[in-house]
């Protein structure tokens, strides 16, 4: 366990980031060597891997319920150093990742074709999307227990394990995808359905990796069977400060969703620049990324132990190195959109669509990069709900508008691009208000967090009470 209530802030976000961002860039190399090969198969197989490749943010919503909802509570806990509490969540976490885990199994492969009907291009693109989803989906499941273990982890502190266990499975990742997508070696070469089970392979080994470093390492948060029945009122305290983030990512899955229906009438080019120039913005997004991934835990601790002038300094500390950060790839795109894309495709029309579609995106780097650090600060604090608001404030404007667009005689893609820059402005905008507004209720004229006061000043969906964690 890490105290992070007490050295520097910026020293201490730039210690908590710096690893998860390495992790990170890990991952990107990974996606792009990934999106390389995968492209090499041609526009069905980039447009039906981007289309089921969208389910990756539901998931990725879902595990936000598990991973935000244990970062809060255990970061808390570790500022009032109460371990109970801190044990007992973390491993009421992981029942709650095996059973989401086998739901995720369950209507994946139920609903999978279903949803790829209603969004891709043509036949080709539906083909080859199924296939990637059937073999991803294994992999998809696994990042439960994962996201579980790994949150709890940098709850207390403690990010470099979790980060080299990230880089392992990455190589891992990196090493199988031209022999099992292309049939470098002696294997065949298995198109879009090697892509899934690389992801698949890679995923089994993390977390046997991340399972083997709990047992003979980690101290503080450890597996105790005599935790894992479940408790219902603390499973309701989780989902009511996780379900709003997973919520918030839902959200990011109905918007891509959204786009790849409203360019489906542009050609499976469209689509698969769309994929292409997505992945790229995804990648970009990483080092902000981090920095709110480090904000979240930093604030918690900070919150537990009272110690709220840090908190604010944390959330500015947060936003300033996340602005020179996205200040610097917004020139670097915007001067040269179709560097990275080049890289993946040869095909003029989808660079075309690509390089537009991060030109114009690149306009609201700086502003994503604000709420990515707002949600990092709703998370620790225990208040996911207004991340949400601003989600779907986000979602709200943009997707009637959309469609309105989308009914005009004169309708180009490139309207649905300035009209996602105007509603993420508009989220960050409305994310920093929020801040402000948690900030003068919760951090005004308030004693040190404990488990009681907390309870009484109406946070009970935050702090488990002693009576029903003993």
């Amino acid at each position: 366990m890490r105290d992070l209530t007490q050295a520097p802030v910026t020293r201490t976000i730039l210690t908590m980031a710096i690893p998860v961002a390495a992790s990170m860039i890990f991952q990107t190399l990974y996606v792009l060597i990934d999106l390389y090969f995968v492209a090499a198969l041609g526009e069905d197989s980039v447009a039906g891997v981007g289309t089921a490749g969208t389910l990756m943010f539901m998931i990725m919503a879902f595990t936000q319920v598990l991973g935000v909802s244990a970062v809060a509570l255990i970061a808390q806990a570790v500022g009032r150093k109460d371990r109970d509490t801190a044990n007992l969540v973390f491993n009421q976490s992981l029942v709650l990742s095996v059973c989401c885990s086998l739901l995720t199994l369950l209507f994946g492969y139920l609903f999978g074709a279903l949803f790829m009907n209603g969004i891709a291009a043509d036949a080709g693109a539906y083909a080859e999307g199924l296939t990637f989803l059937h073999w991803l989906l294994p992999g998809m499941a696994l990042q439960f227990p994962i996201i579980a273990m790994a949150s709890s982890l940098r709850a207390t502190g403690i990010v470099q394990p979790a980060m080299i266990i990230q880089v392992v499975t990455v190589l891992l990742n990196i090493a199988l995808a031209p022999v099992l997508i292309a049939g470098w070696g002696p294997g065949p070469a298995l198109g879009v359905m090697g892509a899934g089970l690389a992801t698949t392979l890679a995923s089994g080994v993390g977390l046997l990796l991340l399972t083997g470093y709990f047992l003979k390492l980690e101290k503080y948060v450890a597996f105790d069977p005599t935790r894992w029945q479940p408790q219902f009122k603390l499973w309701g305290r989780m989902l009511d400060i996780g379900l709003p983030a997973g919520g918030e990512m839902l959200l990011l899955f109905v918007y891509f969703s959204a786009v790849y229906f409203l360019i489906q009438d542009f050609g499976t080019a469209a689509q698969a620049g769309f994929s292409i120039g997505g992945r790229v913005m995804q990648s970009i997004f990483m080092p902000t990324m981090a920095i709110a991934f480090a904000v979240g835990p930093i604030i918690g601790q900070n919150f537990g132990a009272g110690c709220f002038a840090r908190v604010r300094e944390t959330y500015y500390k947060g936003i300033l190195l996340s602005s020179i950060v996205m200040l610097s790839v917004t020139l670097f795109i915007h001067w040269r959109p179709g560097v990275l894309v080049g890289l993946f495709t040869d095909q003029v029309e989808v660079i075309q669509v690509a390089s537009v579609f991060l030109q114009i995106v690149s306009l609201n780097f700086l502003t994503q990069g604000i709420v990515f650090t707002s949600s990092g600060v709703f998370q620790g604090l225990g208040n996911t709900r207004p991340a949400l608001l601003s989600s779907l404030l986000r979602i709200g404007f943009f997707i009637p508008l959309a469609i309105l667009v989308s009914q005009r005689p004169d309708y180009r893609i490139e309207h649905l691009w300035y009209l996602s820059v105007a509603s993420v402005v508009l989220q960050a905008c409305f994310s920093v208000w929020l801040v402000l507004r948690e900030f003068r209720l919760k951090l005004a004229d308030q004693p040190p967090a404990t488990v009681h006061n907390l309870a009484e000043a109406g946070n009970e969906a935050i702090v488990p009470a002693p009576q029903e964690i003993s």
